[in-house]
């Protein structure tokens, strides 16, 4: 049986996940897609023989769709994911979860209120095998206590629009999901530090910043944030524990030696570096949707990680640190 999907959003990631279950994902249909552009949606919807629907609310209760992946502008993920909820249907969010910190909470709210998961975040970074491969390390002892962690996102372009602090909202909030998942630890405060502003830098952007997160058991998370950096695009991570580290570079597509010189490939983009953890992720969102189960980050997740680039855009302004204040966690994310 295969897993009836409707996508929501058909914009550059949109197209990418509803092509890859409709192609490549094992057990999985795309049944039905939506988009405010009609032509794109009606476009995939052709290409990949699945059907458009006039509004989001009708793809989210169709009875032909059994569970949603949600592409669209994050201001619409919040009431999406609420329609689904409602709907019984399981869902995948491309993060963020919402685009407020009080819209997350009435998200985390209301699978609460229905007593069983049904929200997964796409933090997709948690089915990296270089990043599973980090927290295995750490979960196995080999580095000892963990300590610090030092993280590297630099974006060789981003879209026109992007403000900044969408740095914190929509780029370095990668790092936060991923710091809380490798040290299984909560954000309790967070700071930024304006550096040198680059010659490349966009009007308004500070642009290089260093962020400084220290979670509740006292580890200390440093992120270097570069929005424009002309010569690819750059993720890194590196834990210094007690006893050792546990260090992630970017992957070699290619090494070419030549006459006096040796270089290899930067990656040109996130759909280079991730494209392959992506598929992974759909595989296991799809597989754990058939079971009855669900994998990744959860709603909780989101919200958290909502609350602290949050956070994080206030301390873009801020002298001094800025705490973290979460909500009390529901039993149903024990």
């Amino acid at each position: 049986m295969a897993l009836r999907i409707g996508v929501l959003g058909t914009g550059a990631i949109g197209t990418d996940h509803a092509t890859m279950l409709a192609t490549t994902i094992g057990g999985a249909s795309v049944a039905a897609v939506f988009d405010v552009d009609i032509a794109r949606a009606g476009e995939l919807a052709h290409r990949i023989g699945a059907r458009r629907h006039e509004a989001a609310t009708g793809l989210i209760n169709d009875a032909d769709v059994d569970a949603v992946v949600i592409a669209s502008p994050g201001t619409a993920h919040a009431e999406q994911v609420l329609a689904c909820i409602a709907a019984g249907k399981p869902v995948l969010c491309e993060k963020p979860l919402a685009s407020t910190v009080d819209d997350a909470a009435r998200v985390v709210a209301a699978e609460a209120a229905l007593g069983r998961r049904l929200v997964q975040v796409g933090f997709m970074r948690r089915f990296d095998p270089g990043y599973v491969a980090v927290k295995d390390t750490i979960a196995a002892g080999r580095i000892g206590t963990p300590m610090i962690v030092h993280c590297v996102h630099r974006n060789r372009s981003v879209p026109a629009g992007f403000t900044n602090a969408m740095a914190m909202t929509d780029t370095m909030v990668h790092e936060i999901d991923i710091v809380r998942w490798l040290l299984d630890d909560e954000i309790v405060s967070v700071r930024v530090v304006r550096g040198r502003r680059g010659p490349h830098a966009v009007e308004g952007h500070d642009d290089p910043q260093l962020v400084l997160m220290t979670t509740a058991s006292g580890v200390l998370a440093e992120v270097e944030v570069i929005l424009l950096w002309p010569p690819g695009y750059d993720v890194r991570c590196e834990v210094v524990g007690s006893d050792g580290l546990a260090t992630l570079e970017h992957p070699r597509v290619v090494s070419t030696t030549m006459t006096g010189n040796r270089s290899e490939v930067v990656p040109d983009g996130w759909k280079t570096r991730f494209g392959d953890t992506y598929r992974i992720e759909l595989q296991a969102w799809v597989a754990a949707t058939l079971a009855g189960t669900v994998v990744g980050a959860s709603a909780w997740d989101g919200y958290a990680a909502t609350v602290v680039a949050h956070a994080a855009a206030a301390a873009q302004g801020a002298a001094d640190e800025v705490g973290v204040r979460l909500i009390a966690r529901p039993p149903l994310y024990g």
